[in-house]
């Protein structure tokens, strides 16, 4: 539904008995100087003065894609924070695809951790949740303790990411140009084609579940041709100085990337090379997932994180 000119918001049967996602909705209106607010949801579980674990999800997914691992993190003692990015899950979406950008979107991530005030992050990111993410720990480093990457990466990095076949490559172009000529896109089988395990078919329809039809869809569709694949693509540049900046992140870095992930194959090596806080760490290897690891295997995922908090002292 049209909740005022340009921007919709999924109705809120469309999210009735979801599989194993039973979380309460909490909602916050963060500030956008061309558009208003925007309202975006996100999960929030376990202790209010725990230290926080911030779930970042990537495209098409959204909190959802967490729903195996937050009980278990909860249950360890810590506070879990799974935002739906704009134009994801429950969160508003923007009914014009020129509404955004790659650096929106990193804009909108670091108005929701400065609308709440979160300090003292633990990052978990996987897909866009990195470029994202890493993006706002390079902006605002003093919100965050320590960092979790998991199937993802940090596109065009300078100099080129050595190990990493022929990125960005065909695959990543035909993808991009496939985003941007289509009007709409099968969600479900989206997902499944990048599981090792199909999920089962109500699961596949909680992931679309935010997108009732095309309408709702710009924001996924969008968001893949912001991967900057040539000089002067925006946020190249912010990449850029991300990656300067992460050069000299000494806080815990831990990669945990999945078997079978064709798409970020040997970027958990770029990470572990260039970023000092990885130095050291038990860098994990998640079996038998592929690309959506938290759907494959969320609970081991879970156990690996787990670890690695009690491990650098962040409870």
């Amino acid at each position: 539904m049209e909740i005022r000119p340009g921007i919709l918001r999924a109705p809120d049967a469309v999210f009735a008995e979801l599989p194993g996602y039973d979380f309460a909705a909490h909602y916050v209106d963060i500030p956008d100087p061309r558009l208003g607010a925007l309202r975006m949801h996100y999960v929030d579980e376990g202790p209010r003065h725990a230290p926080i674990v911030l779930m970042l999800h990537g495209n098409p997914t959204w909190s959802y894609l967490y729903r195996h691992m937050i009980g278990p993190v909860v249950a360890a003692g810590y506070r879990v924070i799974a935002p739906d990015m704009i134009g994801f899950g429950k969160s508003d979406k923007p009914a014009s695809r020129a509404d955004y950008g790659f650096d929106r979107f990193v804009a909108w991530m670091r108005a929701f951790l400065e609308t709440l005030d979160l300090n003292g992050l633990t990052l978990v990111c996987q897909d866009w949740g990195g470029p994202i993410g890493l993006r706002v720990v390079a902006e605002a480093p003093d919100r965050f303790a320590a960092i979790l990457a998991t199937n993802t990466l940090l596109q065009n990095c300078d100099p080129p990411p050595l190990g990493v076949p022929d990125w960005p490559g065909e695959a990543i172009a035909a993808w991009v140009e496939t985003c941007r000529t289509s009007e709409d896109l099968p969600l479900g089988e989206l997902i499944a084609r990048a599981c090792v395990e199909r999920p089962a078919d109500d699961v596949l329809a909680a992931y679309a579940a935010p997108f009732p039809d095309a309408r709702y869809k710009k924001g996924m569709l969008e968001i893949t041709c912001g991967i900057p694949l040539a000089e002067g693509a925006e946020g190249l540049n912010a990449n850029r100085a991300a990656w300067r900046f992460l050069e000299t992140w000494d806080r815990p870095f831990l990669t945990a990337f999945s078997d079978q992930d064709p798409a970020t194959i040997a970027w958990e090596q770029v990470f572990q090379r260039r970023i000092p806080g990885a130095a050291g760490q038990p860098h994990a290897r998640v079996r038998g997932a592929g690309h959506f690891v938290q759907e494959d295997q969320g609970p081991a995922l879970a156990q690996i994180l787990i670890a690695f908090l009690r491990a650098n002292r962040t409870r």
